[in-house]
């Protein structure tokens, strides 16, 4: 799907950012399109990107209404102002949402059948299936509906965001005037999507939605039903804190009161069924203040996400893929089995997930917690798993009497209210909690381990990484970690963690690149060094690993150095403001996207630096927020093994022909051209690296 092109769009130094995510989600959309896939898995992916979607209606088009609700004036990369970038994204988002549909429609659902299920309409029931619908409706579904009018007398009620709603419009039966009343009664969010019945060898589902309309005359007694319209709206869900120097339990209250401010924000999409009353709709766009554009009609099923039902059936576990089991890292030795804190006194360790297991993390700070030496243990926490082994520990060490330090960001993106409760366990076990760090978001992940040895000396085992304290996500998400006593970097951590938690002013770090401060302009520096190199006749290069790519000081950077002749390979998992290929300005600049089967995560920094190469792991993305509202770092990889291994990262993702797409220059993606070459999937050869392999990989 081609990107609308406009002289504005096309004379753009950038590609646009909310432009650019659209094509990420395409390239997810199409992994729902393999016919290589089971077709649960296809599900699957076609549910990501309703989810996907979802965030970007609440986040991004949520922000977009912001500054044209209050009237303020914004320029996207794209070149358009505010209200022509509006016609245009959501102009992008109604050709996404026709190929979704008309996907699943088409494609998706005629497999159901051969695969074990169906999702079933009332008149596809037989009479018995019909009596246990009956009787479920009356038992469950009945008494938990409430129907809401709105009128003269009623005032508009509250509609819920993310969740099924009727619009049901309905007259009087002796009534002489032809006054037509409109109700809304909300499907409750605790009813499953499906009911389920089994046939013979089959599950056949039939929707929540399908029932209640079936049934709905029983809410609506003595009156004409008019019309059942079927929809779901999506509320602005973007939000920044206000800088407060207010005590901390004033800071949790409001963050709750901000949070309770998503349930009547304003109305950015509206997801309905054909053939809606058009007289219901006139009602709804005229309140809600948007038009024909934030409509978005669906023939089939809103609301994809719940497919999960179906994809996380019992039914069909042995359906989906199993994971291959992790294995051990490249620096791990026999001796790591018996001791590992014994081990990492001489030892760095480097952690590739999902390939190589997070228990080593895992086991590290559960042994701490137990362990009677270990004296203090520092962490920062963005996003927890369920159940979080991670809490568990923590509260294990407090009850042991070890001092906890814990910088938990209650500001994470949708798991605020989550990580508020999972905070506040543990400071009622004493552990010190620090609530986020003024307007910034503490997104760097970093542990510390103090531990006293046998000779009174005292040791800090250090965890760095990419991605969160989150044992369910490393399962499926791509990370970097490293593990280390080295002193250097447990000198650097613990100034870091006085300059985050206190009032510290920040030094220079030597194995660190952090923000806010100097991230931004550090890595300027650095590609600004290829750029000389480059010019005075010395080897360079660049191979930067990131999730989104934005900041435009930092393309600016990127494409002077392109000009300047470095060879520069950027593997952006998803949206990307650099524009690639253009002539006389980043010919030598190469960008792909890898999307498949685990969401690549990692954040990896190469510059070759004349032979002697800089590697850095971290984060940090290279984006505005990433270098000035967000507590980050990056860190060096110093070992000359770890080093080596990070090279190969990039080199194997830079082979990947199976799940890369290439950037063009207008701001569309296609897939990596394999020219003959045999299939090469990063997402299974990482898991046949050997030390020989790492050793001979080289990027330039």
């Amino acid at each position: 799907m081609l990107l609308q092109q406009t002289p504005v769009i096309t004379n753009s130094k950038y590609i646009s950012r909310d432009l650019s995510w659209m094509k990420f989600n395409y390239r997810v959309l199409d992994q729902a399109k393999k016919s290589n896939r089971t077709i649960f898995e296809r599900l699957k992916f076609l549910a990501i990107t309703s989810s996907n979607l979802d965030e970007f209606f609440m986040i991004r088009v949520g922000s977009l209404y912001n500054y044209i609700d209050y009237g303020k004036e914004r320029v996207d990369y794209s070149g358009l102002r505010e209200i022509p970038f509006r016609k245009t994204l959501l102009s992008e988002v109604q050709s996404f949402c026709k190929d979704q549909v008309t996907y699943y429609g088409k494609e998706l659902k005629p497999l159901f059948s051969e695969n074990g299920f169906v999702i079933a309409g009332i008149e596809d029931l037989f009479e018995e299936e019909k009596e246990k619908v009956i009787s479920y409706f009356k038992k469950l579904v009945f008494p938990m509906l409430t129907p809401m009018v709105y009128d003269n007398y009623h005032s508009f009620p509250i509609l819920m965001n993310k969740i099924l709603i009727f619009g049901v419009i309905t007259r009087n039966k002796e009534s002489a005037s032809d006054q037509r009343k409109l109700s809304f009664v909300q499907i409750p969010q605790n009813l499953p999507r499906f009911f389920e019945i089994e046939r013979d060898e089959k599950i056949i589902f039939i929707p929540i939605e399908e029932i209640i309309r079936w049934q709905i005359h029983k809410l609506f007694r003595n009156v004409d039903i008019l019309s059942v319209n079927l929809f779901r709206i999506t509320r602005n869900g973007d939000f920044s804190l206000e800088e407060s120097d207010d005590m901390e339990a004033q800071f949790i209250d409001e963050i709750k009161r901000k949070l309770k401010t998503r349930r009547t924000a304003r109305v950015v999409r509206v997801e309905v069924e054909p053939k809606y009353s058009q007289w219901m709709m006139k009602l709804l766009t005229e309140r809600w203040e948007i038009d024909e554009s934030n409509i978005f009609v669906n023939d089939n099923l809103i609301d994809y996400t719940s497919l999960w039902q179906i994809i996380n059936h019992k039914r069909f576990k042995d359906k989906l893929p199993t994971l291959p089991a992790p294995v051990k890292p490249i620096s791990f030795g026999k001796e790591v089995d018996e001791d590992l804190f014994e081990y990492l006194k001489f030892h760095d360790v480097l952690l590739h997930h999902p390939y190589n297991n997070v228990r080593p993390v895992i086991d590290l700070i559960e042994r701490a917690a137990e362990d009677p030496d270990v004296l203090s243990i520092k962490i920062t926490i963005y996003r927890l798993a369920k159940e979080s082994r991670i809490t568990n520990a923590l509260l294990k060490a407090a009850e042991n009497g070890k001092h906890v330090s814990v910088l938990f960001e209650v500001k994470a993106r949708f798991d605020e209210e989550n990580n508020i409760k999972e905070a506040q366990r543990l400071q009622k076990a004493g552990c010190f909690v620090i609530y986020g760090v003024s307007n910034y978001k503490t997104h760097t992940k970093l542990m510390m381990i103090v531990r006293k040895e046998d000779n009174e000396k005292v040791t800090r085992y250090v965890h760095m990484s990419s991605g969160n304290y989150n044992e369910e996500t490393a399962k499926f998400y791509t990370d970097l970690g490293l593990l280390t006593t080295n002193e250097v970097y447990a000198h650097d951590i613990n100034e870091f963690f006085n300059v985050i938690t206190g009032h510290s002013v920040h030094s220079e770090y030597k194995y660190l690149i952090t923000a806010p401060g100097n991230m931004r302009k550090k890595l300027i520096e650095l590609i600004n060094q290829e750029a000389e190199n480059a010019k005075n006749g010395l080897p360079s290069g660049i191979v930067i690993k990131i999730n989104s790519l934005q900041d435009n000081e930092t393309i600016d950077a990127l494409y002077l150095a392109s000009q300047a002749g470095v060879s520069i390979k950027l593997i952006v998992r998803g949206m990307c403001c650099l524009k690639p290929g253009v002539e006389g300005v980043s010919e030598n600049i190469f960008v792909k996207s890898i999307v498949g089967n685990f969401l690549e995560h990692s954040r990896i920094y190469y510059f070759h630096n004349a032979g002697d190469s800089k590697v850095y792991g971290g984060s940090a993305d290279m984006m505005v927020r990433s270098f000035e509202r967000r507590i980050e770092s990056l860190f060096l990889i110093a070992d000359p093994l770890l080093k080596q291994q990070t090279i190969s990262i990039l080199d194997y993702s830079l082979r990947d022909n199976v799940n890369s797409y290439v950037l063009l220059n207008d701001g569309t993606y296609v897939n990596q051209a394999t020219e003959g070459e045999e299939p090469f999937n990063v997402h299974e050869e990482f898991y046949n690296v050997t030390k020989e392999i790492v050793l001979k990989a080289k990027l330039f």
